[in-house]
């Protein structure tokens, strides 16, 4: 029993940014400002999709299961970061911290696939455009909407089980800034080659074998782009992929560097975490809606029915 209250605390401990105190409350108002902007950008595109019909298309339907995981990963980590930062109280409740284990770690292998499925999407509407709407089909995108968000719960489900097994020998300080299975190996007191094993492989799937996805379909499709004959068709074209690619390298640059080969430096780690934890789900909705006509469209015509509305 005392090794079990041992393995299982009452709360962690998370040290987040306090070596840099001086750091602490500049980053509060920049995380503040940044969860504002994007809760109201993701909830935007969401509701802006469903609003307007010419918006009901593959492309944005895998827009909103990206917005969607960007409010996900927002909500799970940054109120408590918030709360951490304004105050000397750097703890976090052992239920709040298996909770962000799983449902980050969730969100995240889920928008590792998204995004292979999103570029797939782009592929087949440069590539196969008289096609598209065959092979596109609404079951279709479901099947692959379901694929990415159930192998990701999986992994998510076996990855922070294992982690969260280990004994840690009444160790509950986490040199880190919210729960990720990374930083809560560490913990351990006994081998964890397993664990450290389990997560590379674990990971390969989403932060090798996606981008690799990823790298193929815009391979394709640069070939398919060169070879139009029309400049402006080439420029639409390069219009339409590059938010995407944009998006890409922000993700997972950082998610592989860290899950594949995880840095012995934790403040080097912490502000990895922090770029895709805090920044890209800001910079997502901003990307994706500043280059397109579609979505400023459907922003117009919704400011416009609602200003004749109220008048």
């Amino acid at each position: 029993m005392e090794k079990e209250n041992i393995s299982f605390p009452n709360e962690f401990v998370l040290l987040g940014f306090s070596d840099h105190p001086w750091l602490e409350m500049p980053l509060f108002i920049v995380v503040l400002v940044s969860y504002i902007f994007t809760l109201m950008g993701n909830s935007s595109i969401i509701l802006l999709t469903l609003m307007d019909h010419r918006l009901h298309t593959p492309m944005y339907f895998f827009l909103d299961n990206l917005s969607v995981l960007d409010l996900c990963i927002t909500t799970t980590i940054v109120p408590q970061l918030l709360v951490n930062l304004w105050g000397p109280n750097k703890t976090i409740a052992y239920w709040g911290c298996i909770t962000q284990s799983y449902l980050f770690h969730w969100a995240g292998c889920t928008e590792c696939v998204l995004l292979a499925v999103m570029s797939f999407d782009r592929y087949v509407a440069i590539c196969q455009p008289l096609q598209y709407t065959l092979i596109m089909r609404p079951h279709v995108c479901l099947l692959l909407a379901a694929t990415a968000w159930l192998s990701s719960l999986a992994n998510s489900l076996l990855q922070a089980t294992l982690t969260l097994k280990l004994h840690r020998c009444g160790h509950h300080t986490l040199d880190h800034f919210f729960c990720e299975v990374p930083a809560l190996i560490k913990l351990a007191c006994e081998d964890t080659t397993a664990n450290d094993l389990y997560l590379i492989v674990g990971s390969i799937p989403f932060a090798l074998v996606a981008p690799f996805l990823v790298l193929v379909s815009y391979t394709f499709i640069a070939r398919a782009v060169i070879k139009l004959p029309s400049p402006e068709g080439r420029r639409k074209a390069f219009s339409t992929c590059s938010s995407h690619m944009v998006v890409v390298i922000m993700y997972y640059g950082p998610a592989s560097y860290l899950y594949l080969q995880p840095p012995s430096n934790s403040t080097l780690a912490k502000f990895t975490s922090f770029f895709y934890c805090v920044v890209t789900p800001l910079l997502n909705p901003l990307i994706y809606t500043l280059r397109n006509k579609d979505v400023k469209k459907a922003l117009k015509k919704t400011l416009q029915l609602q200003g004749g509305t109220q008048s």
